[in-house]
């Protein structure tokens, strides 16, 4: 019925009314003065719901013939895209209100990509896919080159836009193979073509090009042309955005894809799977060493962490999603906490992104100092911060899933990358004397760069839960 439908797929309709409705209020009264009101209703928005989602417990549920599945995998994820949007738009106003770029049409755009997102790691069917992966492409396309006045942001949102159009011809093109050989569009209906875990052929290539088409959308060697210069061009608070809720939305449509889709061939996807995790991790980890924009060096490093979290995947076991989620909830916090360092990064109320300009911070901003080196070990994989046990919650289920090689990768990988993190540290407690950065004003971002970094040490004890949650989300996605 579609009442039932409909009660299933409730926040997603609610946060595609409130966005209606916002933009509708914004355009027909004050426009950019509402700007900041509606960003931090916005933000409340995305965490009331989330806690909406988060109490919502229950079985699984399919609405729309199977094309969108609510279950506690669809609901972890969506509870840590919602919890990092509404953090990053909290972490943007101070830095757009600053520029003149506060647009009433900012929050409204992230609203929609959300929406998208949420639908994506609730797909069952690849219309259902391709419909939220749109609907979130869309809204960052615009986000991305929201500094009309700059070349570089410009160019960031053309460059997405172009290969974002060519990955989703990837991606298409894969759905329609899948579709001609499977006769269905169904996730539930393609899983029992594969007999005794074989593939046809044609299921085979449709596989590898969505799995290429995804790779794209979570930064996966050799799709991750576009993310140096995106992350570097866009506006810094876009940048935070991009580095957190879309790489959890599509590492959750990724294995929502494989498992749901193609579960009763986990040796072929395994293979391609592990390919891109180990080209990743080591692109990433090298290519970042001779940066200096911190820009630039986060999205190598995004590119890294997505090889670590595709590593849990590619042992295709439920341990391995679990490990998976795990990495992608701190791999976000550790991401909110660092950005909000970034974007604090003014000198004369200049944005300043050269990390050699932090040479001796600790002196200036001991604390902020401090935090950031909690956050720079803990993304390196430095015990005991959190960031280690993420990585050691990979490394072990890709060794239990019978890829030891590709573990012992990660950790070769994991040694180089801890360079460029360390460089940072040395800077700012041993750099050489240069004209100092101002000390973070902002009260929000200094609350987020300080919960950040109390989160990589404190929730060494327990995760604070996040382990149990991921466990029952993995269980009812790998049934």
């Amino acid at each position: 019925m579609i009442s039932a439908d409909i009660a299933i797929v409730l926040p997603e309709v609610f946060l595609a009314v409130y966005a209606m409705a916002a933009l509708l209020y914004a355009v027909y009264t004050t426009k950019d003065k509402a700007a900041p009101a509606l960003l931090w209703a916005t933000a409340a928005v995305f965490a009331a719901v989330a806690i909406w989602i988060g109490l919502s417990g229950g079985p699984v549920q399919t609405a729309f013939g199977g094309a969108f599945v609510d279950d506690g995998f669809a609901r972890f994820s969506k509870v840590v895209i919602l919890l990092s949007a509404s953090a990053v738009l909290l972490m943007s106003e101070g830095y757009l209100a600053k520029r003149d770029l506060l647009r009433f049409e900012y929050p409204v755009l992230i609203v929609l990509a959300v929406v998208g997102m949420m639908m994506m790691v609730s797909a069952g069917d690849l219309m259902a896919l391709y419909m939220g992966l749109e609907l979130q492409s869309l809204a960052l396309y615009v986000v991305a080159s929201l500094r009309r006045d700059s070349v570089k942001s410009t160019e960031a949102g053309l460059k997405y836009f172009v290969l974002g159009a060519l990955s989703s011809g990837l991606l298409l093109y894969g759905a329609s193979l899948t579709y001609g050989f499977a006769g269905t569009t169904l996730f539930s209906g393609i899983v029992q073509t594969a007999q005794g875990g074989q593939l046809p052929l044609g299921l085979l290539f449709g596989l590898a090009f969505i799995a290429a088409g995804l790779a794209f959308k979570v930064s996966a060697v050799p799709f991750h042309m576009w993310t140096p210069d995106v992350y570097e061009g866009s506006p810094t608070p876009v940048t935070a955005f991009f580095a957190t809720a879309p790489k959890v939305a599509a590492m959750g449509l990724f294995a929502r894809v494989v498992h749901d889709a193609f579960g009763g061939a986990v040796g072929d996807w395994s293979q391609i799977i592990a390919l891109l995790s180990v080209a990743s991790m080591f692109l990433g980890a090298i290519a970042a060493i001779g940066q200096t924009n911190i820009k630039r060096l986060m999205a190598y490093s995004s590119i890294a962490h997505m090889g670590f979290a595709l590593m849990g995947l590619a042992s295709g076991t439920e341990a391995g999603v679990q490990a998976m989620l795990i990495y992608m909830a701190i791999y976000v916090t550790m991401n909110i906490g660092t950005f909000a360092f970034i974007i604090g990064m003014e000198k004369d109320g200049r944005p300043v992104r050269d990390i050699r300009a932090l040479s001796l911070y600790s002196k200036t901003d001991p604390t902020g100092a401090l935090a950031l080196l909690v956050l720079m070990f803990s993304l390196a994989g430095v015990p005991p911060m959190v960031g280690f046990f993420g990585k050691l919650s990979v490394l072990a289920a890709a060794v239990d899933g019978g890829l030891a090689w590709l573990a012992v990768a990660g950790v070769i990988a994991s040694v180089i990358g801890a360079f460029y993190y360390l460089r940072i540290v040395y800077f700012m407690y041993f750099g050489e004397e240069t004209e100092a950065l101002d000390k973070n004003g902002s009260p929000i971002l200094w609350i987020f760069l300080m919960g950040s970094a109390a989160a990589m040490v404190f929730g060494v004890f327990n995760l604070f839960g996040v382990d149990t949650a991921a466990a029952l989300a993995a269980e009812t996605l790998v049934r």
